[in-house]
């Protein structure tokens, strides 16, 4: 907006006429200028009501604005997301103290109330104080047993987590590992996948005769990782497939919506799935040259991106005096690595994610991986996002995120700091994840919230990743709450 106004006044000619042009161009200028700070403010305002748990301030906040003619499009769907944000939020938080007792005492009946309190002033329950009511986040209770040892041998039946199978040290990796040598990283131990993936939306969720349209995930052409993508079917059959050069690839389709019936979407598609592992010498790693194909990946990208105060300081205090670009790396993974895991509350609710991960004592994939992101970009290493979903030989299929990072002079490798260090005494094996990938996953995003081809209408469920779908009709956007999702394959040998 400035630029066309700066030089539409270095071009006004120095008359009457010209200097009456000039003050009125300089007018509009600052008058526009003051409007767009003032917008900015009032959603700046309306956040950090939301963030403090103000939601009826928030909301006489956004409706004033909404109620203002000359509100701009851009800034009408900022506050109208605003207001559908703390509608997720309150889907999330459902929980009163009395409901997370219940819940958890299903699994410790004799639950203490000083147990309660003293795991509560721990933050071991995400909870949020809402217009002065404690509301917990609905999966505290299982979270609770992610991340206290105590509370886990308070149960009074022990039973395992549930984790994939490749988040331990396996035959799987070692036979990646004694695949790879120099210039043949990528490609190994392959496998070939037919998947079916699956969108149902309730019945009578739409009223009948209404269109629903389904973006479903599908998976980009990645040489070495993901190869021979073939798209086989699709119900109903007219489809669009997005191009290669959308980084949020999906399967678009259309269906009208019948009384009493779900409205059910499905693609099939085949393609071979590739491991890979890259040996980092730290010795041979310098710093690289950010040319304008790498600018991008190490430059601020917010909301989640962003190198505020807190960043900084804590990557000081883990980076230390290091300078090189590798070990610096691996400080900074195993540092991302060592917050624990947790059931994690919808992206699309979260002002800024790293910043989330920073500093709520637990991270899901996405929310660590973004975390570490930042990190790496901070100090000058190239680092950039995929995610989609993971599978296994058995039943076990999850949805999950990972990212990359650039490593000079070897390129681009890949990091699952989730996954992470795995027990294992060979230094190999435990490191794996820190430039290794195994070959049972799918990337569906090459990054995080993009435009979907074609582009969605209303907001989307979720704002920053793709796993599951999107679907819309012409009086809104579908969440999450109103369809369903599934997720099947059948593994075979390559060459089959």
């Amino acid at each position: 907006m400035h630029k066309p106004a700066v030089s539409l006044l270095a071009r006004a000619r120095c008359s009457r006429q010209g200097r009456r042009q000039h003050v009125w161009l300089l007018l509009t200028l600052l008058l526009a200028q003051g409007a767009c700070a003032a917008g900015q403010a009032s959603i700046d305002a309306v956040i950090a009501s939301i963030e403090g748990g103000q939601f009826q301030s928030a909301e006489r906040s956004i409706a004033d604005a909404l109620a203002q003619a000359s509100l701009e499009s851009d800034s009408r769907k900022a506050f109208e997301f605003q207001r559908e944000r703390m509608r997720r939020i309150l889907l999330d938080f459902t929980l009163d103290e009395a409901a997370l007792k219940e819940q958890l005492r299903k699994q410790i009946p004799d639950l203490a109330d000083a147990e309660f309190v003293r795991w509560d002033a721990h933050g071991l329950f995400e909870r949020q104080t809402i217009d002065g009511r404690t509301l917990y986040f609905n999966r505290s209770a299982s979270n609770l047993f992610r991340l206290s040892a105590e509370a886990r041998a308070r149960r009074a039946e022990q039973t395992p987590m549930r984790d994939g199978p490749m988040e331990a040290a396996n035959a799987h990796h070692r036979d990646v590992l004694a695949a790879a040598r120099p210039g043949h990283e990528r490609g190994l131990a392959s496998r070939h996948l037919k998947i079916t993936q699956s969108l149902s939306v309730h019945a009578d969720a739409v009223p009948a005769g209404e269109i629903v349209r389904a973006w479903i995930p599908y998976p980009r052409a990645i040489p070495g990782q993901q190869d021979d993508v073939r798209f086989r079917k699709s119900v109903p059959a007219k489809h669009v497939v997005a191009p290669e050069s959308a980084l949020q690839r999906t399967v678009y389709l259309e269906r009208r919506a019948e009384a009493g019936k779900p409205t059910e979407f499905s693609v099939s598609y085949e393609l071979t799935i590739s491991a890979q592992s890259h040996a980092i010498d730290a010795t041979r790693v310098a710093a690289a040259e950010i040319t304008a194909e790498l600018a991008p990946f190490v430059t601020e990208r917010p909301p989640h991106i962003v190198f505020n105060e807190a960043i900084r300081l804590f990557s000081r205090q883990i980076v230390g005096d290091e300078k090189n670009p590798w070990r610096i790396a691996q400080k900074l993974y195993a540092a991302v690595d060592s917050i624990p895991w947790a059931g994690a509350r919808e992206y699309s609710t979260i002002s800024n994610i790293s910043d989330y991960a920073l500093h709520a004592g637990h991270a899901d994939c996405g929310q660590q991986t973004l975390l570490l992101m930042t990190l790496l970009r901070f100090n000058g290493i190239p680092s950039r996002w995929q995610s989609g979903m993971v599978y296994s030989d058995g039943d076990y299929s999850n949805l999950h995120d990972w990212g990359q990072l650039y490593i000079a002079p070897y390129g681009w490798i890949p990091m699952d700091v989730t996954t992470g260090r795995l027990h294992s005494d060979d230094p190999a094996i435990a490191n794996f994840y820190l430039g290794g990938q195994d070959a049972y996953r799918i990337a569906f995003n090459d990054d995080y919230g993009r435009e979907f081809v074609p582009a969605k209408t209303h907001f989307r469920s979720e704002t920053v990743d793709l796993q599951r779908g999107e679907a819309e009709w012409s009086g809104g956007n579908l969440y999450f709450d109103q369809w369903d999702y599934d997720f099947t394959w059948q593994v075979s040998p390559v060459g089959d």
